[in-house]
C-alpha cells in the first residue's frame, strides 16, 4: 500500500463522509516545486456533494488543506478529477425547465411582486 501523507489522509476522510459512494474516493498526491497536488477522485454522481452550491464545498476543502499543509510547511492545493465526458453528459441528462410564463410578460423590478400580478391573481 502506498504511503498515506497527513493531507491525503484528511481529504479523503472528509470526502468520503461527505459522499454516498464512499467506496470510489481516491486522493493522488503529486509533490513538486510549487508544492502539493491532491487530485481527488469521486463517483461522478457524488460530484455534486464535492463540490456543493456555487463551489462552497470544493472551496472550504481548499481552505482547510491550506490550513493542515502550513502545519506542515508545505503548499497544498487540491484539483477534482472530471472525466472528459462528464460535463457533456450532465448537460444532455439535465431537463431543460419549461417557464410557466412567457417572456413577454414583465413582472415588477427585481422580481417584485407588483399590484398587477396581485390583481391578475385575483387578490
Amino acid at each position: 500500500m502506498a504511503e498515506q501523507f497527513i493531507d491525503q489522509e484528511f481529504l479523503e476522510y472528509v470526502v468520503k463522509s461527505i459522499v454516498n459512494k464512499s467506496d470510489d474516493v481516491k486522493v493522488e498526491r503529486t509533490v513538486d516545486e510549487r508544492g502539493v497536488l491532491l487530485t481527488l477522485h469521486v463517483n461522478p454522481e457524488d460530484m455534486g456533494y464535492v463540490i456543493g452550491r456555487d463551489g462552497q464545498t470544493a472551496r472550504a476543502l481548499r481552505i482547510l488543506l491550506k490550513i493542515v499543509g502550513a502545519k506542515g510547511n508545505a503548499r497544498v492545493n487540491m484539483k477534482i478529477f472530471e472525466p472528459e465526458d462528464a460535463r457533456r453528459e450532465h448537460q444532455e441528462r439535465k431537463i431543460p425547465r419549461a417557464s410557466s410564463t412567457p417572456m413577454a410578460v414583465k413582472h415588477g423590478e427585481a422580481g417584485l411582486v407588483t399590484d398587477a400580478d396581485l390583481s391578475d391573481l385575483g387578490i
